[in-house]
């Protein structure tokens, strides 16, 4: 049975699909893809069936990281049953990842960030414009993450 990761932010265009592809890279170099299912979605409905954000798309397209076919889809209830780990980019998506699942009684759920020696929040590039530093604070964190699943 592969290890399912769930990764959410509020609108599943920027960050969370980022944070999906990347680690999809990541598990891929280590040829490891059959001991994962990777996937992201939204807290929000508000970009339901967009696809990712340009910004997120260019930046992993020029590192050979393809979001071919990704659209966002909300988080839902049941996805708590569904994923070993529910890893959201901001404690604004924490909040709204604990109303969605009612409680956290597995401790599925986390923030990207609390795999790596600066736990905290992954700023969203959608106000920002910043991509580089979410794409630098995401690759820290699945490589944190990845590392904690593999000890």
């Amino acid at each position: 049975m592969p290890i399912r990761i769930l990764f959410v932010c509020h609108g599943n265009i920027c960050r969370s699909p980022m944070a999906e592809f990347v680690m999809k890279d990541l598990v891929a170099k280590r040829g490891l893809e059959a001991d994962f299912y990777i996937a992201s979605a939204a807290t929000s409905s508000e970009e339901f069936g967009n696809p990712v954000h340009h910004g997120t798309r260019n930046l992993l397209n020029s590192l050979g990281i393809s979001t071919k076919g990704k659209c966002a889809v909300r988080m839902t209830k049941a996805d708590y049953d569904k994923y070993d780990y529910i890893i959201g980019m901001d404690q604004y998506n924490m909040t709204n990842m604990l109303r969605i699942v009612g409680n956290d009684k597995k401790h599925k759920l986390s923030l990207l960030l609390d795999y790596t020696n600066r736990p905290g929040s992954i700023a969203d590039p959608w106000y920002s414009g910043d991509f580089d530093a979410t794409y630098k604070d995401v690759l820290e964190g699945c490589l944190g993450l990845l590392e904690h699943i593999e000890r």
